[in-house]
């Protein structure tokens, strides 16, 4: 009971507006004013007070008399936000959790072009792994985790375009350089939910990777563990995918 109250906004008011801009945002039409007295319990003239003051404020929208909408100064607000919200910033804390619980190198990792680069690393000298690219890094999508990630929510066609482009040069013995091969791959990848590289980019080091998702349900970064070939724990795929989907709900994601 006492968290329950804790949630509750402390004045009247400001709990009647949160009702009312809830109602508004579960309709895609404008609603009215006698369906948003139903709705949130409240009597229709104290519904409207609230209303007129949050039209005034461009909060809410009157599209005609009687009927509301959510207003554009919601939509300002809401891009401030999203534009303020930075993947680096969200996920520096659970790639830290993520760090003791293996006590593997943790990436985060972007796509630019046919690459994928290393924007942030967590990692200790405990590791017994050197690390070989460091923030700022890059390397083939199609030889890393992360990158698999980025090409497997790419459709067949956009795949083909980058494996003429690049050729898909290998860099081990475990590279995949055929397209048959990588499309395999792509199939088991988003079966999954997570990417992997077995020795792949290089000899004797491994990687598991899992998407980070923004509000709009976009791939927006990679999540990966880098371990010697090994120590890398299947077991750890669980706890990747939790954390990666603990850095989407952060930038937005409902999925």
């Amino acid at each position: 009971m006492k968290n329950k109250e804790l949630a509750a906004p402390a004045i009247q008011v400001l709990e009647r507006t949160f009702a009312l801009l809830d109602v508004l945002a579960s309709h895609q039409d404008p609603v009215s004013l006698k369906q948003i007295s139903e709705s949130t319990g409240l009597h229709p003239s104290t519904a409207h007070r609230i209303l007129n003051d949050l039209t005034i404020g461009r909060f809410v929208d009157r599209p005609e008399a009687g009927s509301y909408r959510l207003g554009m100064r919601l939509l300002e607000l809401g891009n401030l936000v999203k534009a303020r919200l930075d993947v680096r910033d969200a996920a520096l804390g659970p790639m830290r959790e993520l760090h003791k619980f293996t006590h593997q190198p943790v990436n985060l990792s972007v796509r630019q072009g046919d690459e994928i680069v290393y924007i942030e690393r967590t990692y200790s000298e405990r590791s017994g792994m050197q690390v070989v690219r460091a923030v700022g890094g890059r390397a083939p999508l199609h030889l890393t985790s992360v990158g698999k990630l980025f090409l497997a929510s790419d459709d067949p066609l956009r795949v083909r375009a980058y494996a003429t482009r690049t050729g898909l040069a290998g860099h081990t013995k475990n590279s995949l350089t055929e397209i048959g091969a990588l499309e395999r791959e792509m199939a088991l990848v988003r079966q999954r939910g997570i990417a992997r590289d077995d020795e792949e980019l290089e000899l004797g080091v491994r990687c598991m990777a899992a998407g980070i998702y923004d509000d709009q349900a976009k791939l927006v970064a990679g999540l990966s563990i880098s371990a010697p070939a090994d120590r890398l724990e299947e077991a750890w795929s669980s706890r990747l995918k939790e954390i990666a989907a603990q850095i989407s709900s952060a930038l937005g994601y409902r999925g």
